[in-house]
Protein backbone atom coordinates (compact mmCIF):
# COMPACT_ATOMS: atom_id res chain seq x y z
CA UNK A 1 0.00 0.00 0.00
CA UNK A 2 3.00 2.72 0.87
CA UNK A 3 4.40 1.94 -2.38
CA UNK A 4 1.32 3.60 -4.09
CA UNK A 5 1.74 6.71 -2.87
CA UNK A 6 5.09 7.53 -3.60
CA UNK A 7 5.98 9.96 -6.43
CA UNK A 8 9.73 8.44 -7.21
CA UNK A 9 10.30 9.33 -10.69
CA UNK A 10 8.03 11.82 -11.05
CA UNK A 11 8.36 15.51 -12.28
CA UNK A 12 5.87 17.49 -10.70
CA UNK A 13 5.51 21.47 -11.38
CA UNK A 14 4.05 23.92 -8.67
CA UNK A 15 3.33 27.38 -9.63
CA UNK A 16 3.65 29.82 -6.50
CA UNK A 17 6.28 27.72 -5.11
CA UNK A 18 8.13 30.18 -3.48
CA UNK A 19 5.90 30.67 0.08
CA UNK A 20 3.36 29.70 2.02
CA UNK A 21 0.98 26.68 0.69
CA UNK A 22 2.75 26.64 -2.72
CA UNK A 23 5.95 26.02 -0.35
CA UNK A 24 4.35 23.36 1.49
CA UNK A 25 3.01 21.32 -1.65
CA UNK A 26 6.81 21.58 -3.15
CA UNK A 27 8.31 20.25 -0.10
CA UNK A 28 5.56 17.04 0.25
CA UNK A 29 5.77 16.35 -3.18
CA UNK A 30 9.71 15.95 -2.82
CA UNK A 31 9.43 14.01 0.23
CA UNK A 32 7.03 11.91 -1.34
CA UNK A 33 9.98 11.69 -4.07
CA UNK A 34 9.17 13.44 -6.95
CA UNK A 35 11.69 15.85 -9.03
CA UNK A 36 10.06 19.29 -8.51
CA UNK A 37 10.11 22.32 -10.97
CA UNK A 38 8.99 25.67 -8.73
CA UNK A 39 7.94 28.48 -10.63
CA UNK A 40 6.82 31.95 -8.83
CA UNK A 41 7.47 35.71 -9.66
CA UNK A 42 9.83 36.20 -6.64
CA UNK A 43 13.09 34.62 -8.15
CA UNK A 44 15.00 34.95 -4.15
CA UNK A 45 12.07 33.12 -2.94
CA UNK A 46 11.46 30.39 -5.14
CA UNK A 47 15.19 29.32 -5.96
CA UNK A 48 15.67 29.22 -1.98
CA UNK A 49 12.88 26.29 -1.24
CA UNK A 50 14.63 24.96 -4.26
CA UNK A 51 18.21 24.66 -3.02
CA UNK A 52 16.47 23.67 0.81
CA UNK A 53 14.73 20.90 -1.36
CA UNK A 54 17.88 20.36 -2.83
CA UNK A 55 20.19 20.15 0.01
CA UNK A 56 18.10 17.76 2.25
CA UNK A 57 18.73 15.36 -0.91
CA UNK A 58 15.65 15.69 -3.11
CA UNK A 59 15.43 17.09 -6.96
CA UNK A 60 14.48 20.84 -7.58
CA UNK A 61 14.51 23.30 -10.17
CA UNK A 62 13.62 27.03 -9.45
CA UNK A 63 12.12 28.44 -12.66
CA UNK A 64 11.32 32.91 -12.22
CA UNK A 65 7.73 32.56 -13.54
CA UNK A 66 4.42 35.46 -13.97
CA UNK A 67 1.51 32.73 -14.39
CA UNK A 68 -0.30 35.54 -15.85
CA UNK A 69 2.26 35.41 -19.00
CA UNK A 70 1.09 32.39 -21.15
CA UNK A 71 4.88 32.03 -22.83
CA UNK A 72 6.28 32.03 -19.51
CA UNK A 73 4.26 29.16 -18.17
CA UNK A 74 5.20 27.39 -21.97
CA UNK A 75 8.08 27.47 -21.03
CA UNK A 76 7.95 26.39 -17.27
CA UNK A 77 6.41 23.43 -18.78
CA UNK A 78 9.23 23.09 -21.43
CA UNK A 79 12.11 23.64 -18.50
CA UNK A 80 10.81 20.77 -16.31
CA UNK A 81 10.93 18.19 -19.18
CA UNK A 82 14.28 19.50 -20.41
CA UNK A 83 15.57 18.85 -16.77
CA UNK A 84 14.44 16.18 -15.66
CA UNK A 85 12.84 14.70 -19.40
CA UNK A 86 8.77 13.93 -18.76
CA UNK A 87 6.17 16.20 -17.00
CA UNK A 88 3.78 13.75 -14.80
CA UNK A 89 2.06 16.56 -11.91
CA UNK A 90 0.81 19.97 -12.63
CA UNK A 91 0.04 22.26 -9.35
CA UNK A 92 -1.94 25.64 -10.54
CA UNK A 93 -1.51 27.05 -6.88
CA UNK A 94 -0.46 30.96 -7.55
CA UNK A 95 -3.44 32.79 -6.68
CA UNK A 96 -4.56 35.26 -4.11
CA UNK A 97 -5.73 38.68 -3.74
CA UNK A 98 -4.71 41.81 -1.42
CA UNK A 99 -7.78 43.93 -2.32
CA UNK A 100 -10.69 43.90 0.09
CA UNK A 101 -13.60 45.07 -1.64
CA UNK A 102 -17.20 45.12 -1.80
CA UNK A 103 -18.22 43.84 -5.92
CA UNK A 104 -19.96 47.58 -6.31
CA UNK A 105 -16.46 49.35 -5.18
CA UNK A 106 -14.34 47.17 -7.06
CA UNK A 107 -13.02 48.62 -10.09
CA UNK A 108 -12.81 47.15 -13.32
CA UNK A 109 -9.20 46.79 -13.65
CA UNK A 110 -8.68 45.07 -9.75
CA UNK A 111 -11.78 42.34 -11.40
CA UNK A 112 -9.59 42.17 -14.38
CA UNK A 113 -6.58 41.14 -12.41
CA UNK A 114 -8.18 38.89 -10.15
CA UNK A 115 -9.90 36.82 -13.10
CA UNK A 116 -6.08 36.64 -14.54
CA UNK A 117 -4.15 35.48 -11.54
CA UNK A 118 -7.18 32.58 -10.12
CA UNK A 119 -8.69 31.84 -13.22
CA UNK A 120 -7.64 32.13 -16.39
CA UNK A 121 -3.83 31.68 -15.59
CA UNK A 122 -5.40 28.08 -14.40
CA UNK A 123 -6.55 26.95 -17.24
CA UNK A 124 -3.08 28.34 -19.16
CA UNK A 125 -1.27 26.37 -16.90
CA UNK A 126 -3.13 23.74 -17.48
CA UNK A 127 -3.45 23.69 -21.51
CA UNK A 128 0.90 24.11 -21.23
CA UNK A 129 1.23 21.20 -18.60
CA UNK A 130 -1.20 18.90 -21.32
CA UNK A 131 1.19 20.12 -23.91
CA UNK A 132 3.75 18.54 -22.07
CA UNK A 133 2.17 15.83 -20.50
CA UNK A 134 1.44 12.35 -21.96
CA UNK A 135 -0.45 11.09 -18.65
CA UNK A 136 -0.44 12.29 -15.35
CA UNK A 137 -2.32 14.32 -12.72
CA UNK A 138 -3.23 18.00 -13.10
CA UNK A 139 -3.88 19.58 -9.01
CA UNK A 140 -6.09 22.57 -9.16
CA UNK A 141 -5.71 25.10 -5.71
CA UNK A 142 -9.45 26.31 -5.38
CA UNK A 143 -10.43 27.55 -1.86
CA UNK A 144 -13.06 27.28 0.83
CA UNK A 145 -14.14 30.45 -0.50
CA UNK A 146 -15.41 29.24 -3.52
CA UNK A 147 -18.58 27.58 -1.73
CA UNK A 148 -19.88 30.46 -0.30
CA UNK A 149 -19.59 34.99 0.09
CA UNK A 150 -16.74 36.31 1.59
CA UNK A 151 -17.23 39.44 3.13
CA UNK A 152 -14.72 41.84 1.22
CA UNK A 153 -13.84 39.37 -1.50
CA UNK A 154 -16.60 38.34 -4.01
CA UNK A 155 -14.15 38.45 -7.02
CA UNK A 156 -11.88 36.38 -5.23
CA UNK A 157 -14.82 33.71 -4.17
CA UNK A 158 -16.47 33.98 -7.74
CA UNK A 159 -12.86 33.20 -9.62
CA UNK A 160 -12.32 29.78 -7.18
CA UNK A 161 -15.68 28.64 -7.86
CA UNK A 162 -15.29 28.84 -11.73
CA UNK A 163 -11.96 26.51 -11.12
CA UNK A 164 -14.24 24.59 -9.57
CA UNK A 165 -16.13 24.07 -12.39
CA UNK A 166 -13.30 24.29 -14.20
CA UNK A 167 -12.11 21.28 -12.46
CA UNK A 168 -14.51 19.26 -13.47
CA UNK A 169 -15.02 19.77 -17.23
CA UNK A 170 -10.92 19.15 -17.90
CA UNK A 171 -11.37 15.65 -16.39
CA UNK A 172 -14.01 14.94 -18.42
CA UNK A 173 -11.96 15.96 -21.34
CA UNK A 174 -8.63 15.00 -20.62
CA UNK A 175 -9.88 11.09 -18.87
CA UNK A 176 -8.30 8.56 -18.95
CA UNK A 177 -4.77 9.70 -19.51
CA UNK A 178 -4.79 12.80 -16.83
CA UNK A 179 -6.77 12.85 -14.56
CA UNK A 180 -7.50 16.56 -12.96
CA UNK A 181 -9.28 17.50 -9.77
CA UNK A 182 -8.84 19.92 -7.06
CA UNK A 183 -8.54 21.02 -3.54
CA UNK A 184 -9.99 23.78 -1.38
CA UNK A 185 -7.80 24.33 1.48
CA UNK A 186 -8.82 26.07 4.63
CA UNK A 187 -7.14 28.72 6.54
CA UNK A 188 -3.88 28.19 6.91
CA UNK A 189 -1.54 30.97 8.25
CA UNK A 190 0.63 32.60 5.54
CA UNK A 191 1.40 35.99 4.90
CA UNK A 192 -1.66 36.21 2.15
CA UNK A 193 -4.32 35.37 4.94
CA UNK A 194 -2.47 37.26 7.58
CA UNK A 195 -3.41 40.30 5.10
CA UNK A 196 -6.66 39.52 3.96
CA UNK A 197 -7.86 39.41 8.13
CA UNK A 198 -6.04 42.32 8.64
CA UNK A 199 -7.76 44.81 5.54
CA UNK A 200 -11.36 43.01 6.89
CA UNK A 201 -10.36 43.49 10.28
CA UNK A 202 -10.91 39.97 11.38
CA UNK A 203 -9.15 38.30 14.60
CA UNK A 204 -7.11 35.52 12.98
CA UNK A 205 -8.43 34.02 16.38
CA UNK A 206 -11.99 34.14 15.94
CA UNK A 207 -11.38 32.60 12.52
CA UNK A 208 -9.39 29.46 14.71
CA UNK A 209 -12.52 28.98 16.91
CA UNK A 210 -14.30 28.10 14.16
CA UNK A 211 -12.73 25.49 12.86
CA UNK A 212 -12.80 22.05 14.34
CA UNK A 213 -9.31 20.53 14.02
CA UNK A 214 -8.19 24.61 14.04
CA UNK A 215 -5.66 26.20 11.73
CA UNK A 216 -3.87 24.52 9.44
CA UNK A 217 -0.18 24.34 7.82
CA UNK A 218 0.86 24.55 4.15
CA UNK A 219 2.22 20.28 4.57
CA UNK A 220 -1.23 19.92 5.38
CA UNK A 221 -2.23 21.01 1.72
CA UNK A 222 1.03 19.45 0.49
CA UNK A 223 0.02 15.82 1.72
CA UNK A 224 -3.40 16.19 0.21
CA UNK A 225 -1.53 17.04 -3.44
CA UNK A 226 0.67 13.90 -3.09
CA UNK A 227 -2.18 12.03 -2.37
CA UNK A 228 -4.20 13.32 -5.38
CA UNK A 229 -1.16 12.86 -7.60
CA UNK A 230 -0.29 9.18 -6.72
CA UNK A 231 -1.28 5.93 -7.70
CA UNK A 232 -3.79 5.83 -4.59
CA UNK A 233 -6.10 8.32 -6.43
CA UNK A 234 -6.02 6.75 -9.92
CA UNK A 235 -9.65 6.28 -9.94
CA UNK A 236 -9.95 9.81 -8.68
CA UNK A 237 -10.64 12.69 -10.96
CA UNK A 238 -13.13 15.91 -11.03
CA UNK A 239 -13.46 16.23 -7.65
CA UNK A 240 -12.69 19.49 -5.56
CA UNK A 241 -11.49 17.74 -2.01
CA UNK A 242 -12.22 20.52 1.23
CA UNK A 243 -8.81 20.38 3.34
CA UNK A 244 -9.97 22.71 5.78
CA UNK A 245 -9.91 20.98 9.69
CA UNK A 246 -13.54 20.23 9.57
CA UNK A 247 -14.90 24.24 8.39
CA UNK A 248 -17.24 23.54 5.69
CA UNK A 249 -18.24 27.59 5.34
CA UNK A 250 -16.72 30.68 5.86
Amino acid sequence: MGQRWRLKGRVAVVTGGGRGIGEGIARSLAEAGAAVVLGARSWNEVDAVATSIRDAGGQALAVKTDVTDLFALGSLATAAVEEFGHLDVWVNNAGGTTVSKSLTELTRREWDECLALNFTAVWDGAMAAVEQMRWGSIINISSMAAFGPVRGAGHYSACKAAVNSLTQSMAHELAPDIRVNGIAPGPVPTSHLFDNMEAKDYPLDALSERIPLGLGTPRDIGDAVVYLSSDAARWVTGQTLMVSGGLTLF
